[in-house]
């Protein structure tokens, strides 16, 4: 495919795609937190069950294969944005059951498997429509959408559960219909991609950037320089965040009895649906910019650190137990920004140990352990929270920052990659 038709209507389907991308993950890993805390699970069963649910992007190298050689990335990712609208809706019509924590979780389970395999197909079409410099450059914007979603489904339709539960007085219900409405969103949003993504992929002809065969997209990414390193960087990147994200939304919502804040439902979609929502755009679309002004190796260290420093923030609010919206907001601002900034670097060096012939299918591997990074600490930040409490908790997620500075000191990568003057696409 040509330079000229790479970047074909990139400022158009991109912040769509990305958005699209992104409301599945976070009603699956984040949102399903909060719904499950107002429903009265514990926390220990929180961190648990919904930390499971990484598991479908853990594994989907597995079949990102079949995503690489098997039909169009536009085909895939629009049926897999369906499934997930099918998904949301049956957890809305379900959750009024007397199962309905298993019922949902299946459901839940559903939504994530074909979230995953849509994130493949998404990825994989970013990765084939843009030459490398376009890649760095729309990082910002890729990200920013994404994290757009991301506050979307943390921040607005939390506060639509929240205004629900405080006009029935039901969280049944009004979670219900929150998922439902979810189911909407995203039937709206696969139709909206049906008609933006354009069509410029080729599966009649043989293309070069497809990968020979199933077992050498894997042996070929795994005899990649550095490899073992690169592996290590990943799963060490985000291990505060991994657990922080799990617990952060359970500490506002907690009563100050038990060491929480004691915040409304409605109250914490409001704090991340407003001042988060621009802090994070900020934050992702200036993370994008520098990288692409200046290399990625310049500002590795410099947004790791943005990435990990305000978790100091939430263990200083645990100590304190401080419900000042002052501090709660400011707080949330910082990480926030934080987060979009440091989120760019991550991506970036993600996209370039893709390169190659089967990138769409090394970026799901890739990613796969990344989120294998959140999953396993994830899983047990419920059962560290109540045995340690909230204060300690979350002293403990600064600690765990700290491997990933340690790791990136042995990271090898060019130092300019992903620069607007770095010509050598690699195609």
């Amino acid at each position: 495919m040509s330079a000229e038709k790479k970047d074909k209507g990139a400022w158009a389907w991109i912040p769509l795609l990305y958005f699209t991308q992104g409301i599945p993950y976070i009603l699956v890993v984040t949102v399903s937190v909060i719904m499950y805390k107002r429903l009265g699970i514990s926390n220990a069963e929180i961190g648990l069950y919904t930390s499971w649910l990484y598991l479908p992007w853990v594994i989907k190298p597995l079949w990102s294969p079949l995503v690489d050689l098997n039909g169009t990335k536009r085909k895939w990712f629009l049926a897999m944005q369906f499934v997930v609208a099918l998904a949301f809706l049956g957890i809305g019509l379900f959750l009024p059951s007397n199962a309905f924590f298993t019922i949902t979780l299946a459901f839940f389970w559903m939504a994530a498997f074909a979230s995953a395999t849509n994130d493949i197909a998404s990825d994989g079409y970013y990765m084939i429509g843009l030459t490398q410099k376009k890649q760095s450059f729309f990082i910002g914007l890729r990200s920013t959408f994404y994290r757009l979603a991301m506050v979307t489904g943390q921040g607005l339709l939390v506060i639509f559960a929240g205004f629900l539960e405080n006009k029935y007085g039901d969280n049944t219900k009004a979670w219900s219909m929150t998922m439902i409405c979810a189911a909407i969103l995203m039937l709206v949003l696969t139709v909206s991609n049906f008609f933006a993504a354009p069509k410029f992929e080729e599966p009649q002809k043989k293309s070069t950037e497809k990968p020979v065969g199933f077992l050498e997209v894997f042996a070929s990414f795994f005899r990649k320089n550095h490899i073992w390193v690169a592996l290590l960087f990943i799963l060490t990147y985000r291990l505060g965040e991994s657990q922080l994200v799990k617990m952060a939304s359970p500490f506002l919502l907690d009563t100050l009895e038990v060491g929480g804040l004691e915040y409304s439902t409605e109250a914490v979609g409001t704090i991340y649906g407003t001042v988060g929502i621009i802090m994070l755009s900020l934050g992702g679309i200036i993370g994008g910019i520098l990288i692409s002004r200046d290399g990625l190796k310049k500002w590795m260290l410099p947004m790791l650190l943005a990435l990990n420093l305000p978790n100091v923030l939430y263990a200083i609010l645990a100590y304190t137990q401080s419900t000042s919206l002052f501090a709660v907001v400011g707080t949330v601002v910082l990480e926030q920004f934080g987060y979009g900034f440091g989120f760019a670097a991550f991506l970036i060096y993600l996209i370039y140990i893709s390169e190659g012939i089967s990138k769409t299918s090394h970026y799901a591997i890739a990613t796969g352990f990344m989120a294998l990074g959140m999953m396993i600490p994830g899983m047990l930040s419920g059962y560290i929270q109540e045995w340690l409490g909230y204060d300690g908790f979350f002293l403990w997620v600064v600690i765990a920052a700290l491997p990933a500075f340690f790791v990136l000191r042995f990271l090898e990568y060019p130092a300019d990659y992903g620069k607007k003057s770095n010509e050598s696409d690699v195609q």
